[in-house]
C-alpha cells in the first residue's frame, strides 16, 4: 500500500515537471517568434502527445481556440505520417483549416522526440502568423482558396534536413516573409526545447516511456471531471444569441445536455453558412465550446484528452458553426469566440449564479495594411506594411464581481502595446483609453471597451480589414443588469465605416474605434453606492450614467448624497 502512495505521489510529481516543460516550450515560441501576434500577444499553443496521439499537457501560455483544436490535430497528422513511419529529426507542418485550428493563418508544427533511437512522445505547438498571402485578413472571400497559401500536412524537415522547397514556397506567397518564415523556425525551436527537456525529465526519474504517467494523467483527469459533471444538475436546457454577422444576422442556437459524466452541446437550429469568411470549421467550435464548459463545470481540472473526451460537440454540417471545404474561414474567430456566451446561457439555467454575462467576446483586432494592390495600383514612396494588432472591449460582469476592461476573454491573447504597432509601422495611435459608460450597469458592473483614435504618419492611406462584433447587437447583461454598449467603427471626419470588410481609412483623417462593453450583472439599483461612486472618480462611469442607471445621486464633491439617493432609487422601484 506504501509503494503504490509512493508510485501515485512520483506519478503527481512527473505531471507537474511535464506542465513546465510545455510552458518553456511555449516560452520559447513567444521569446523567438517574429510576428506581433506570438511575440507579443501569445496567440499560440504547445503540448506533448502520447504515441496514440492524447494530449497529456498543455502550456498554460496560449489560446483556448489554438490549445483544444490542435489537441485534436495531431491524430490527422498521425494518419498521412504514422508513427512507425516517423524518423529522428522529422518535423511535420500545415496550416489546414480543417485538420489544424481554424483557418489558414495559424501553422501547426508537430514533431515526434526520439529518445535513445526510439520515439517516446509528440510535441505541437501552434502560431498565428502575420500574412499568408490572398486577399489578406479580410472576410470577404468566398472560398478558402481566396484567403492564401494552403499548405496540407507535409514534412518541415526530413531526417534534420529542412524542406527548403516549402520555405520558397512560402515566401514567394506572403507578403512578410520575414515574419511568416522566421515564425515557422520558431515553431520547429519550441517543439525541440520541449523534448530535450522532457528528455531530462525522464533520465532524472528513470523512465523509458510515457505509458505509465500518460494512463495516470489521462485516467485521473477524466475520474476528475466525470465526478464534476456527476454532481450538477442533469437535464438538457436550450439558449441562443444574435450577432451582427457580415451581411446579415447570425443566430448560434445551443442545446446542452448534462448525463451520466458528460456534457454534449448540439448546435441543431443555428444560422447556415455565410458565403463570407467568417464561417468557423468543426475544430473551432470544438475548442470554444468545451473551454466554455470547463471555465463553469471543471476549472481547475488540468486540460488534456481526458478532461476533453468528456464533453462532445455536434452541429449540422453547412452551418456557421461546422463549415465544410471549401468556405471561406479566415475570420473563424468571429463566431468561435461568442460560442462560451451561448454556452454559459445554457448553464445558468441549471447553475444560477455560477456564469458571467455576456461580453465583447470577439476580438478587436486592428488589421491594417497598405502598399501595391492594397492601397496603391502603382509605384508609391509610401510604406507597404501588414500588421495586426491585438485589442479588445469589456467582459461581461461576473455573479460576485464586475466584469473585467479591456481583456480578452475567452481568447486569453494579451493587448499589443501601442508602441510596438508604432515601431515597425507608419501606425500612430493618438487615443488609447477606457471608454466610458461602456460597461453594462448592474449590481456588478460590465468591463468597459476602449476607445482609440488611430492614422497613417505618412498621410498616406490605410487599408483596415474589419472583423469587429458587436456593433449591432450587444452583449447582454444577466439577472437584470444591463447590455454593454455597442461597438462603433468610423472616422473622424463622421463617417460609419462598416463593421466587417476591407475599407480606406484617407490619408487626411483618422480611424475612430469604440469597442464594446460588457453585459452588467444583477440589478443596478442594488449596486453600493459607494463603488459607483468609485466608478464616476475613476472615469468608469459619468455622474450622469450614475443618477439614471444605477440611482446615485453624488453632491458637489462627488461623494454619495445617502439621503438622495435613497429617495431617487425608492421612486425607481415604485411600479
Amino acid at each position: 500500500m506504501g509503494n503504490d502512495k509512493m508510485s501515485r505521489i512520483r506519478l503527481q510529481v512527473m505531471w507537474d515537471r511535464l506542465l513546465s516543460v510545455v510552458e518553456e516550450q511555449a516560452q520559447t515560441l513567444v521569446r523567438t517568434a517574429f510576428s506581433t501576434s506570438t511575440r507579443e500577444a501569445g496567440d499560440v499553443s504547445a503540448g506533448v502527445f502520447d504515441l496514440a496521439g492524447r494530449m497529456l499537457a498543455q502550456a498554460v501560455t496560449g489560446t483556448p481556440g489554438h490549445i483544444n483544436s490542435m489537441a485534436r490535430a495531431v491524430v490527422h497528422f498521425m494518419d498521412v505520417f504514422p508513427v512507425a513511419d516517423m524518423n529522428e529529426g522529422d518535423v511535420y507542418i500545415t496550416n489546414d483549416p480543417w485538420r489544424g485550428t481554424g483557418h489558414l493563418h495559424d501553422f501547426t508544427v508537430v514533431t515526434p522526440a526520439f529518445r535513445e533511437g526510439r520515439i517516446v512522445a509528440l510535441f505541437a505547438c501552434t502560431s498565428h502568423v502575420v500574412d499568408i498571402g490572398g486577399i489578406g485578413q479580410s472576410p470577404e472571400g468566398r472560398q478558402v482558396y481566396h484567403e492564401g497559401l494552403f499548405v496540407p500536412i507535409m514534412p518541415l524537415a526530413l531526417r534534420g534536413e529542412m524542406n527548403g522547397w516549402l520555405l520558397n514556397l512560402i515566401r514567394a506567397n506572403v507578403r512578410e516573409p520575414v515574419q511568416v518564415e522566421g515564425d515557422i523556425y520558431a515553431l520547429a525551436a519550441c517543439n525541440e526545447i520541449g523534448a530535450k527537456r522532457l528528455f531530462a525529465m525522464m533520465d532524472e526519474n528513470d523512465i523509458e516511456t510515457l505509458d505509465a504517467l500518460g494512463a495516470f494523467i489521462i485516467d485521473q483527469s477524466h475520474a476528475a471531471i466525470t465526478a464534476a459533471i456527476n454532481a450538477l444538475p442533469q437535464g438538457q436546457w436550450s439558449h441562443s444569441m444574435r450577432i451582427d454577422g457580415y451581411s446579415e444576422p447570425i443566430d448560434l442556437v445551443a442545446s446542452l445536455t448534462i448525463a451520466n459524466g458528460r456534457v454534449h452541446v448540439d448546435y441543431e437550429g443555428s444560422s447556415g453558412v455565410s458565403e463570407f469568411g467568417i464561417n468557423c470549421p468543426m475544430c473551432y467550435t470544438e475548442a470554444y465550446t468545451a473551454f466554455g464548459v470547463k471555465c463553469v463545470v471543471a476549472p481547475d481540472i488540468p486540460n488534456n484528452a481526458g478532461t476533453l473526451d468528456a464533453i462532445t460537440v455536434c452541429a449540422p454540417e453547412h452551418t456557421i458553426v461546422n463549415a465544410p471545404h471549401p468556405c471561406a474561414v479566415v475570420a473563424r474567430s468571429t463566431i468561435g469566440h461568442m460560442l462560451p456566451d451561448v454556452v454559459f446561457g445554457c448553464l445558468h439555467q441549471a447553475l444560477p449564479d455560477r456564469v458571467p454575462a455576456e461580453g465583447t467576446s470577439n476580438l478587436w483586432n486592428l488589421k491594417f495594411g497598405a502598399g501595391h494592390g492594397i492601397t496603391s495600383q502603382g509605384p508609391s514612396s509610401d510604406t507597404p506594411f501588414m500588421v495586426m494588432s491585438f485589442h479588445s472591449g469589456g467582459a461581461g460582469a461576473r455573479p460576485h464581481l464586475d466584469g473585467l476592461s479591456a481583456t480578452p476573454y475567452p481568447s486569453g491573447v494579451r493587448n499589443v502595446p501601442v508602441e510596438i504597432t508604432e515601431a515597425i509601422t507608419p501606425i500612430v495611435i493618438w487615443r488609447k483609453e477606457l471608454r466610458i459608460d461602456s460597461g453594462g450597469a448592474g449590481a456588478q458592473r460590465g468591463g468597459l471597451g476602449q476607445s482609440m483614435l488611430i492614422s497613417n504618419r505618412e498621410g498616406a492611406p490605410t487599408g483596415l480589414f474589419a472583423t469587429f462584433e458587436r456593433v449591432h447587437f450587444p452583449a447582454r447583461g444577466r439577472n437584470g443588469g444591463g447590455p454593454g454598449t455597442c461597438g462603433v467603427v468610423a472616422l473622424e471626419s463622421g463617417k460609419t465605416l462598416r463593421n466587417k470588410g476591407f475599407q480606406i481609412v484617407p490619408g487626411d483623417d483618422r480611424l475612430v474605434i469604440e469597442m464594446p462593453g460588457g453585459g452588467g450583472y444583477g440589478d443596478p439599483l442594488t449596486r453600493d453606492p459607494e463603488a459607483v461612486a468609485s466608478d464616476v472618480a475613476l472615469g468608469f462611469v459619468s455622474i450622469e450614467s450614475a443618477v439614471a442607471d444605477y440611482g446615485v445621486v453624488l453632491d458637489q464633491n462627488a461623494r454619495v448624497d445617502v439621503a438622495a439617493t435613497q429617495t431617487r432609487r425608492q421612486k425607481r422601484h415604485v411600479p
